[in-house]
């Protein structure tokens, strides 16, 4: 587990459980949180579970000494957090010859089980497919559905480009399908669902053909796209109208150039060809809600079938909860995915 997530992990635990820990910060500290995530004591939970990494180093090493004091190193939370993570059904696959180009690799009930390809998000520079270990989703589509299910490792920014990110997606999914007899599972019935910026790497695997090209497949290849609550479909617009909200990270990922941004926005390329079927999903969220309508309409006037469905749930919470709660049975969209599935799977 890298030192970031378990600072995320940490901070998130702290403030959650101590009403005052945010006041123990310098007062520099405070006033950057409050700046990056703003008053609410929910929103600033959220927050900083996405974007702890953006913090000043020297707000990062007063969280650092404030968690430590609060829960003594967190050590022991973070043994038992790997414990409960291991699986010994799991397999670690390599699609290429840098470390973070893996896939974690669950089988499904039976060797024709359809395959569920899951992209997680941060913000393009963090996150790990082990964030799929333990989860409600793949309890549901694992081990109730019998699914088989993959979870995602690709390159991050800065180190590589989203360039490279979409480009190992792709590969991810040629690596899988054509191991789908060894791995046990179809390789006609495979769709992809990423969240965050997950959400955006799918949907632009799934509308700009060069991608999966490059990894010799086509859309025939894949059944569907499911994006969770992105907001990076029209990045000239993200960037434009939510400059305050991940502003510095959105910079870092898609540059100044508005004919890269364009370029990397799924919405310039909805105008076909494009994957089978989507179902694009959103919370509370001003920005997730306006990009995705404005994808849904682009694919629908591409002649491409596009549900889109908001459900409740306010800003970054709501952009957690559905991550996190996606296959619990009382989550309202789990019933919608688990149809949508259903029918794009057949």
């Amino acid at each position: 587990m890298t030192k970031t997530l378990v600072l995320a992990l940490a901070a998130t635990a702290t403030i959650a459980t101590a009403a005052a820990a945010q006041d123990r910060l310098p007062r520099e500290c405070r006033r950057e949180i409050v700046q990056m995530c703003g008053r609410d004591r929910d929103e600033i939970r959220a927050c900083l579970a996405e974007r702890a990494s953006d913090l000043s180093e020297n707000c990062r090493t007063a969280m650092r000494a404030m968690i430590q004091q609060c829960s003594g190193d967190g050590a022991g939370e973070r043994r038992g957090a790997e414990r409960r993570g291991a699986d010994p059904r799991q397999q670690t696959l390599s699609y290429g010859a840098d470390p973070l180009q893996q896939v974690a690799y669950w089988p499904g009930t039976s060797a024709n089980a359809p395959l569920v390809v899951f992209v997680h998000g941060g913000g393009w520079k963090r996150g790990d497919m082990a964030m799929m270990a333990g989860s409600a989703k793949l309890a549901h589509w694992n081990g109730e559905l019998g699914y088989a299910v993959a979870s995602v490792n690709y390159r991050l920014v800065p180190d590589a480009h989203v360039e490279q990110q979409a480009a190992d997606v792709a590969a991810a999914v040629a690596h899988l399908r054509g191991n789908a007899r060894a791995l046990g599972f179809d390789s006609g019935r495979i769709v992809l669902v990423g969240h965050s910026a997950g959400a955006h790497l799918v949907a632009l695997v799934g509308t700009d053909p060069q991608w999966l090209a490059g990894a010799g497949l086509s859309f025939a290849d894949i059944d569907g796209v499911l994006p969770l609550d992105g907001a990076g479909y029209d990045v000239p617009y993200q960037m434009a109208h939510q400059q305050r909200i991940m502003g510095d990270t959105y910079e870092q990922a898609f540059g100044t150039d508005p004919a890269r941004q364009r370029a990397l926005s799924p919405l310039f390329h909805a105008d076909g060809p494009n994957a089978p079927d989507f179902l694009i999903l959103h919370v509370d969220r001003d920005d997730a809600r306006v990009q995705s309508d404005q994808l849904g309409r682009a694919l629908r006037a591409a002649g491409t079938p596009a549900t889109v469905q908001e459900f409740a749930g306010r800003g970054l919470v709501g952009h957690m909860q559905i991550n996190r709660d996606l296959g619990e049975a009382d989550y309202p969209a789990t019933a919608v995915v688990d149809r949508w599935l259903a029918r794009v799977l057949r």
